[in-house]
C-alpha cells in the first residue's frame, strides 16, 4: 500500500526538507495584522513549530503527517502536529494548544479556512508567523503566506482532460457530461471548480458539451466533506434521473476518492465508464488509471509541499521575511488581503504519461511498471 510505503520513507524524505530536493517543489509580503510578528528578527532554532491538519480524508494528509513530524526533527525543530478529525472545534481548540507552547509557527491545513480567524489572530497576538497549507484561510488578516499548489491551474487541467479523454474515445462531439464539486467548507474546492470551468464552460457555451441534468453550478454539484458516499449517492440519482436512454460521456471529478465512488455507481448501474478525472494520484485510483477504468489525475507530490514548507519554517527562523520561495502575490485574495503564495506546479497525469509522471515514486511507478 503507498500510504505505508511511503511513511516507512518519511526519514529519507525528510532529508529532502534539508536540501531542497523533491520532485516537483518551486522555488518564489506581508503578514497579518500589518505585520509578520516576531519573525522578522528570527526565532530559536529549537523552536516549536505547530502544524494543524484536516481530517484524513485522503491518504495524503497521513502521509504529510509522517513528513512534518520527521522533516521538522531534522530541521532541529519541536514539532506538535495534530490531526483534526473531531471536525472544527477540535482544530479550533489545538491551534490554541500550539499558541500556549508558544510555537513560533503554525502550519495550517484548514477543514473550514472561514472558520480559523480568532485563531490566527490569537497566533499572531502571539508572536506567530500563520501559514496556510494548502488550503487557504478566509476573511483574516492574520494569515502571512499560503503554500500550496496551483490550485486554479489543477482545476484547468482536470477541465482539459476530460475534453481530451472525450475526444479520443469518441471524436466527434456533442459530449453529455456531469460535474462533481468538492466539499463547500474546503476553499479549494471552488478554486478546483473554477478552474476547470474556465476550460469548459466555452464549450457548454457553444454546444460541444451538455450537462444533461442542469446542475451546472457550483453549489449544485458540491460534495459535502469530500465524503465518497456522496459523491456514490448523487451519481446514483443523476443515472436514474438522466441516462435512462441517454449515453454519460464524462464527468468531471475533483479529486481520486470521488471518481472512484463515481465510477462504482456507474458499474452499479450497468452503464459503460465514462471518462472521469480525479486529483491525488492514490494508488487505488493509480491501478484504475492503469486498468484503464479513471481516465486522468494530477500528481501533487506531498513530499515536495512539505519540503517546501519546512524550507520557509527554516527561512523564517533565520529572520528572511518574507521567504524566498515567495511566488505569487496576486492570486489569492482571501476576502480581506492579498496573501503571498509560494505555488507548485502540479502535473496532469494518464495512462500516456503516468510511468515518466511517476519516475521518481517508486511505489507508483512500480504499479505503472507492473500493469504493463
Amino acid at each position: 500500500m503507498r500510504l505505508i510505503a511511503k511513511v516507512v520513507g518519511v526519514t529519507a524524505v525528510a532529508a529532502l526538507a534539508l536540501t531542497g530536493c523533491g520532485r516537483a517543489a518551486d522555488s518564489g509580503s506581508g503578514g497579518g495584522s500589518g505585520s509578520t510578528g516576531g519573525s522578522s528578527a528570527g526565532f530559536p532554532a529549537n523552536a516549536t513549530i505547530g502544524v494543524a491538519l484536516p481530517q484524513k480524508t485522503s491518504e495524503n494528509w497521513v502521509l504529510a503527517e509522517g513528513l512534518f513530524n520527521d522533516g521538522l526533527k531534522q530541521a532541529g525543530f519541536t514539532p506538535d502536529v495534530q490531526f483534526a478529525n473531531g471536525g472544527v472545534s477540535e482544530q479550533q481548540n489545538q491551534i490554541q494548544a500550539m499558541i500556549t507552547k508558544q510555537a513560533k509557527v503554525i502550519v495550517i491545513g484548514a477543514i473550514d479556512g472561514a472558520q480559523l480567524g480568532t485563531q490566527a489572530k490569537a497566533a499572531k497576538d502571539s508572536g506567530a508567523t500563520v501559514i496556510a497549507y494548502d488550503r487557504l484561510l478566509k476573511n483574516t488578516p492574520d494569515v502571512d503566506y499560503y503554500i500550496a499548489y496551483d490550485n486554479r491551474k489543477v482545476g484547468q487541467l482536470q477541465g482539459q482532460a476530460l475534453l481530451d479523454g472525450m475526444k479520443a474515445k469518441k471524436p466527434n462531439g456533442p459530449y453529455n457530461i456531469e460535474l462533481f464539486a468538492g466539499s463547500p467548507d474546503d476553499a479549494n474546492a471552488q478554486v478546483f471548480f473554477d478552474g476547470a470551468m474556465d476550460v469548459l464552460k466555452p464549450k457548454l457555451d457553444d454546444g460541444t458539451l451538455k450537462v444533461t441534468s442542469g446542475q451546472t453550478s457550483f453549489n449544485q454539484v458540491v460534495t459535502q466533506g469530500w465524503k465518497a458516499e456522496n459523491a456514490q449517492k448523487r451519481m446514483d440519482t443523476l443515472l436514474s434521473a438522466n441516462y435512462a436512454s441517454a449515453t454519460l460521456d464524462g464527468v468531471l471529478s475533483p479529486n481520486d476518492t470521488l471518481a472512484r465512488a463515481i465510477i462504482t455507481s456507474v458499474k452499479a448501474g450497468g452503464k459503460p465508464i465514462p471518462i472521469v478525472t480525479g486529483q491525488d494520484s492514490e494508488v487505488e485510483s493509480v491501478k484504475s488509471i492503469m486498468a484503464g477504468e479513471q481516465y486522468s489525475t494530477i500528481n501533487k507530490d506531498t513530499r515536495a509541499l512539505v519540503a517546501d514548507t519546512i524550507k520557509m519554517v527554516q527561512a523564517l527562523q533565520k529572520g528572511q521575511a518574507p521567504p524566498p520561495g515567495i511566488n505569487d502575490t496576486k492570486q489569492y485574495n482571501n476576502g480581506v488581503k492579498v496573501v503571498p503564495a509560494q505555488l507548485l506546479t502540479p502535473v496532469i497525469v494518464t495512462k500516456a504519461n503516468a510511468k515518466e509522471a511517476y519516475a521518481n515514486d517508486p511505489t507508483l511507478l512500480a504499479i505503472v511498471n507492473a500493469a504493463g
